[in-house]
């Protein structure tokens, strides 16, 4: 049932079913919403969902409808989120969220190929932040989290909004998958800090060619810079671009484009499908699996 006040009609009470749970609606990284079709309208926003037994379960936020009116698709925070936020306010006057300090992706069956994965679950590491809690845990890049605190994590929604609610100081259990093999980490997690832009290194020096690739040593520290892509290349098909910075290729760093082209082919010899680069852009890093043309 949700309770609101549409219309300015208060204490407005409709009914329906739950639909589904931790829906994203693309409103943010942590997007958890209870999915109802009981109608709800404008000036339902902020009053309780109760179940049968009436307990609060969510907080009425948002509505799907191509008119502004309903038309049965309503979304509400779970209680238990909207717990974990009151009693941040209530101790620290803001709301903080626990943080790792990883950059996580999404594992894609090339990836999962690449890496030796058996599964397309969990969250792949690309970065870990040097002084954060999962570089003093261990963690690296390249290793994939496949649970927190027991809980399985089918991909980087879940870690990051698991993460999110878990309170900076408590002790946290991550289990990882590294070259295939299960490991568990425990450590306290920090607070999230205030979000800051990554920018790609700017340089540009003479080309080599790669999967559709113009390559380059980095003028500043290590890797191999992207100089230009063949827009009908694989490398601009996954999302490469020009100013690119390729920092490890089948899991070895590269400093100049033989390094490149040298792990590219051991990778081949291996009978692997696809090859992964771990690149860093303007969106901060990420790895990339590049599949090798059939024939």
């Amino acid at each position: 049932m949700a309770v609101g006040n549409p219309f300015g009609r208060r204490g407005t009470v409709t009914a329906g079913i739950v639909s589904a749970r931790g829906r994203d609606i693309g409103s943010g990284p942590y997007d958890d919403y209870i999915q109802i079709d009981a109608p709800v309208n404008r000036g339902n926003s902020g009053g309780p969902t109760f179940n049968l037994k009436a307990e609060v379960v969510g907080v009425n936020t948002a509505i799907y409808s191509p008119s502004g009116g309903s038309v049965g698709i309503a979304f509400a925070i779970p209680s238990e989120t909207v717990a974990n936020i009151i009693g941040s306010l209530k101790e620290s006057g803001a709301v903080v969220r626990g943080y790792l300090g990883v950059q996580i992706q999404p594992v894609t069956p090339e990836l999962a190929d690449s890496l030796g994965l058996k599964e397309t679950k969990g969250a792949l590491i690309a970065e870990t932040q040097p002084g954060k809690p999962a570089a003093d845990a261990g963690l690296k890049p390249g290793d994939t989290i496949i649970a927190v605190n027991g809980e399985a994590m089918a991909n980087p929604r879940y870690v990051t909004r698991h993460v999110s609610q878990i309170k900076p100081g408590d002790s946290t259990k991550i289990t990882f998958l590294r070259q295939g093999k299960e490991q568990v980490a425990t450590k306290k997690l920090a607070a999230l800090p205030e979000a800051k832009t990554l920018a790609a290194d700017p340089a540009l020096t003479k080309a080599s060619p790669a999967f559709g690739l113009a390559l380059a040593p980095a003028k500043e520290g290590s890797g191999v810079i992207v100089t230009n892509v063949d827009p009908n290349g694989i490398g601009a098909e996954k999302g490469i671009n020009k100013g690119d910075i390729i920092l490890e290729v089948a899991g070895k760093s590269v400093m100049k484009p033989s390094d490149v082209r040298a792990a590219i082919d051991e990778a081949k010899k291996d009978g692997r499908k696809a090859v992964v680069l771990r690149v860093k852009g303007e969106d901060g890093m990420r790895f990339v699996a590049l599949a090798f043309p059939k024939g």
